[in-house]
This record gives structure tokens, C-alpha cells and sequence, in this order.
């Protein structure tokens, strides 16, 4: 925070969650779709999803709504969240999954990483993409 707001802003945010979480690129990400042991999830809200599809797999699990649904004991919780797969966690463009990916972690997730660029790098990189 800083001394003299007392606030942390998004930057400061990111920062701190970039220097704890694993980032994969767009080319590592590809390779995973049809690992077995490997969740996509993602982090965009429904409408965008509703407009852009989405990875393969990939579980929807709203930004706004994280915690509610990774947290075993809630009665949102997705299943896919706690399978013991590796999590990889994506939005637009990379902000929301990085702040997504960091908490996860927060929660005891282990086996996380975020997608570089999001799914605007995934589309560019030609990613086979679900409606």
C-alpha cells in the first residue's frame, strides 16, 4: 500500500500476484487441451463467454464468483475445482486470470497457472475455440 493513500491499486495488485503465480504462454497452453489431466477454466463473465465460446473443456467459474464456487464447503462449489487436475485459469487478456490465479492459491490451490494474453492470445494463436 502506499504510505500516504493507504490504498493498493490494480497495479500494485498485479504486481504482487505476477510475483507469486506460474504464467504459461499461448503456445504452452495450446499443448494442454486434451491433457487429461489438465482444467481449463474460465474467468470472463457469462455474456462474454456467451459471446466468444471458450477453450475446450474449459469450466465457467465468474470472476465475481471465484470463491463461492473453488471453495468445496459452498454450496456453489464446481466440482471441477477441486478435481487434483492442473488448473489453468484464463480471461479477455490476462489481468482477471492473474488476480484469479493468486487467489486460488490463496485457497490452497497448488497446481495453478494463468494463460499469458488470455483468450484474445488464444484466439490470434488460432485455439480451437467452443460454442
Amino acid at each position: 500500500m502506499t504510505e500516504q493513500s493507504g490504498r493498493k491499486g490494480f497495479k500494485q495488485m498485479l504486481a504482487e500476484a505476477n510475483a507469486v503465480i506460474e504464467t504459461i504462454d499461448v503456445q504452452h497452453a495450446l499443448k494442454l487441451v486434451n491433457d487429461p489431466n489438465v482444467q481449463f477454466v474460465d474467468i470472463r463473465d457469462g455474456m462474454e463467454l456467451a459471446q466468444s465460446g471458450k477453450v475446450p473443456g474449459a469450466v465457467h467459474a465468474s470472476r465475481g464468483l471465484l470463491e463461492f464456487v473453488a471453495d468445496p464447503e459452498s454450496p456453489m462449489h464446481k466440482k471441477e475445482l477441486s478435481s487434483g487436475k492442473r488448473l489453468v485459469v484464463y480471461c479477455a487478456s490476462g489481468g482477471r486470470s492473474t488476480l484469479a490465479t493468486k487467489t486460488l492459491m490463496d485457497m490452497g490451490h497448488r497446481n495453478v497457472c494463468h494463460i499469458a494474453g488470455g483468450f484474445s492470445a488464444w484466439n490470434a494463436a488460432g485455439g480451437p475455440v467452443e460454442k
